[in-house]
């Protein structure tokens, strides 16, 4: 298996962008990963600008990027959108995790 394949993204994570306007308004869904959170790491995901260093993913007319120093951290993960009970949110699904807090946006690897 690639340890290197690029995190892929949903259809409905890019049909909802679409839905919210951002390629429209020029954005595009940032997903970093920083330091913190309770369980090592943290997931960072807002509207943002395209930088030089990001990998862009396109679909549906929408983009998500991610920088070259989140990027390792989130091989072959899968950036998804979910509507639940308690909220509709942007959710990563990640192999590299090796454990999650209940949280959903910390992780430790």
């Amino acid at each position: 298996m690639d340890l290197n394949l690029p995190p892929q993204v949903t259809e409905r994570a890019f049909a909802r962008l679409a839905e919210i306007g951002a390629g429209d308004q020029g954005k595009a869904l940032r997903v970093a990963v920083e330091g913190g959170g309770c369980s090592g790491f943290q997931y960072e995901i807002k509207l943002d600008d395209v930088a030089d260093d990001d990998l862009i993913l396109e679909g549906e007319g929408e983009k998500v990027v991610v920088d070259s120093v989140s990027l390792p951290f989130l091989s072959n993960a899968v950036i998804d959108f979910t509507e639940e009970l308690i909220g509709a949110r942007f959710v990563i699904e990640n192999p590299n995790a090796t454990s999650s807090c209940g949280c959903g946006t910390s992780f430790s690897m």
